[in-house]
């Protein structure tokens, strides 16, 4: 719908366009014929003062400033008019939304007269006071909850020129306009919750194609698993309810909560492990094994079993291959044993994840220790109780490798 501007005959109210020096119906002189074609019209900033020296008629002159466009209290004032349909040439387009709908509550309130005369002046100022505040309070914004607050400051788009502003940004980069207060505060607290001081947040490393994501940990309790809190329902390797990310006195804890695959927590240094323990390092699964049983003695029939030749060793390391299988198996000779892409005791050319040294078991006074090698990609050993994690620490949950972050508080 296009509005078109004209100008309302103080005599008898009929519609005339602008630049009409008489009415039409009764040939009173217009006020806003002498709307001149020397100067510009500017339908956006108003029209011109000099343009309205006063409002003819047989009411008296009104001693008003000049109204513009933008104002449509000054507009019916001066005795401007807005109808609907499409706008002669050169007629001023107004996109003012209140200007036809207090033209329609004046016709609603204030019927002409039974003779078809206009009421006096300062009956119609009475009217046009009256069918603006009714459409004011009518169109008055709803005011928004403060979630519909937080989607505004997320998306926020200038006002002035309708440029996205990005989020922490004071000022609009195209036009320079300022972002409202009411959306700076919203930013700000809506960043104040997911920033929550001493809480965690999950980052995906690696996961399927949706990596970058993040999970924000301030409740008390996260279950992770096909169900829960911190749902991954497209890895074949995560058990309904896999574990628990927790608060204890204030620190973040991870536990198992009896699943099939476990929970891989990355090695620092080096840290102690035993007989049935696993580890991961690459793509592979190992299981640590104690030194294998003793059985030199012949069988019923006197006859020894035949095999290589056995050396001393203090622990084997066994791949596990997926369903559980054993794959490869390699007793240490000495007190390490060394696993990597090449020159180690156990090596995996083809795994892409696996460093050249990546990592060694090693037995000292009769305690296993599991020490990674600097290697690109970490070494995770699975946890058997639950854990406290820190900044930083690095998790695998069935094919998801997770890093921590905590919030300094």
């Amino acid at each position: 719908m296009e509005l078109e501007i004209g100008i309302v005959c103080g005599r008898c109210e009929a519609y005339a366009e602008l630049r009409t020096t008489t009415c039409p119906s009764c040939s009173n002189r217009l006020a806003l014929g002498a709307f001149g074609s020397s100067a510009a019209v500017d339908s956006h900033r108003g029209l011109s003062a000099s343009r309205f020296p006063s409002i003819a008629g047989d009411d008296p002159p009104i001693s008003k400033a000049p109204p513009t466009t933008r104002d449509p209290a000054r507009v019916a004032e001066a005795g401007v008019a807005v109808r609907e349909g499409p706008p002669s040439e050169g007629a001023l387009v107004d996109p003012d939304p209140y200007v036809p709908r207090i033209t329609a509550e004046l016709g609603r309130s204030h019927p002409a007269g039974a003779n078809g005369s206009s009421p006096p002046l300062s009956a119609r100022s009475g009217r046009l006071s009256g069918a603006i505040a009714s459409v004011k309070s009518s169109s008055k914004p709803k005011s928004l909850s403060l979630e519909e607050l937080m989607d505004q400051a997320k998306n926020f788009v200038c006002r002035s020129c309708s440029t996205p502003v990005p989020v922490g940004h004071k000022f609009c980069g195209r036009c320079g306009a300022a972002v409202p207060p009411e959306i700076m505060n919203a930013r700000t607290q809506f960043f104040g919750q997911l920033q929550a001081p001493g809480k965690a947040k999950l980052i995906l490393i690696r996961g399927e194609g949706v990596e970058g994501l993040s999970y924000q940990l301030n409740a008390e309790q996260h279950v992770v698993g096909k169900a829960g809190q911190l749902v991954f329902p497209d890895d074949p390797f995560v058990s309904p309810r896999h574990a628990n990310f927790f608060y204890r006195n204030g620190t973040l804890c991870v536990r198992d909560e009896g699943s099939l695959n476990g929970v891989y927590l990355r090695v620092r240094g080096s840290v102690d492990i035993g007989p049935e323990d696993h580890f991961l390092a690459g793509e592979q699964v190992f299981r640590v094994d104690g030194p294998p049983a003793l059985n030199d003695q012949p069988g019923a029939d006197g006859t020894f079993f035949y095999s290589s030749p056995k050396h001393q060793s203090p622990f084997r390391i066994t791949q596990v291959l997926q369903g559980g299988a054993p794959g490869m198996t390699v007793c240490a000779r000495t007190s390490s044993l060394q696993i990597g892409r090449e020159g180690g005791d156990l090596n995996f050319p083809t795994d892409l994840y696996m460093s050249g040294s990546h990592c060694k078991i090693e037995e000292v006074g009769g305690s296993l220790t599991l020490t990674d090698l600097n290697s690109r990609n970490g070494t995770y050993v699975r946890l058997k109780a639950e854990r406290e994690l820190g900044h930083g620490d690095y998790l695998f949950i069935g094919r998801k490798l997770l890093r921590v972050e905590i919030t300094a508080a």
